[in-house]
């Protein structure tokens, strides 16, 4: 057990699949309480919520559209009155609306800003003042490669993702005389059910790009986001950790 998120109170965006779903798992394996956010997942966000009441620790579901500013509002406000605060705020949640932009729609481009970067400033805002308050908090923000490298196909993506990187570049400076950390876990090709919706011919071409020869886990990202998450990282800000086998090089 990590001793650095013990009975910490945690809120992870997007909980209930891939990295999101093992972020929750490993933050409560370490002690902490969880509460997590789903779309529409709901018979595995309640299977998941018992899960981690069989590990001993406090655990809360919600359902929100992570687009959604005051459902994220309400649902710290239930936590800081429930727990008496957040100490850390994962932001996982996220779409794809891949196509190139010839043929991208208005509303392909705006579900993913709104649900990827939206999402981020509506979290963030929503714990800023509490965290301020307790002087302490740790804030991990999920970005991609893409959004360091681009990719065909995924300007909507990558300018999301690319935003969630100057956004917390941002933030940090503002909280960082709170003693509010923020940063960003940016990971590479990983093997989740959204990833497994590209082509063959997509992953086989991602994967030849990766010098360490394989696709991440979602424990490979999950251990990158509790170490930023933990004590042990209380003088990193402002930081980006790739986690993507040395892709973005």
């Amino acid at each position: 057990m990590n001793p650095g998120l013990k009975n910490q109170r945690a809120l992870v965006t997007g909980g209930t699949r891939g990295i999101g779903r093992q972020i929750v798992l490993d933050l409560a394996a370490a002690g902490s309480d969880v509460a997590f956010t789903y779309r529409s997942s709901a018979d595995e966000a309640t299977a998941l919520e018992r899960e981690l009441g069989a590990m001993g620790v406090r655990a809360q579901a919600f359902q929100a559209d992570a687009a959604d500013f005051a459902a994220a509002e309400t649902i710290v406000s239930s936590l800081v009155s429930d727990w008496g605060g957040v100490d850390i705020l994962v932001n996982n949640a996220g779409i794809t609306r891949d196509g190139l932009m010839l043929r991208m729609s208005q509303k392909d481009w705006s579900d993913v800003i709104e649900t990827n970067l939206g999402s981020v400033f509506n979290y963030c805002k929503a714990v800023y003042r509490p965290m301020m308050k307790q002087r302490n908090g740790r804030i991990v923000n999920l970005s991609s490669v893409v959004g360091v490298m681009g990719n065909p196909g995924q300007t909507n993506y990558a300018a999301s993702k690319a935003g969630i990187i100057g956004f917390s570049k941002s933030m940090a400076k503002e909280l960082a005389a709170r003693g509010v950390t923020v940063n960003v876990v940016a990971p590479g090709y990983v093997h989740t059910d959204m990833t497994s919706e590209l082509s063959e011919k997509a992953r086989d071409a991602m994967l030849s790009a990766v010098p360490v020869g394989r696709a991440a886990t979602p424990s490979d990202i999950s251990s990158a986001v509790l170490f930023l998450a933990s004590d042990a990282a209380a003088y990193i800000t402002g930081h980006v950790l790739h986690v993507d086998g040395g892709l973005a090089m």
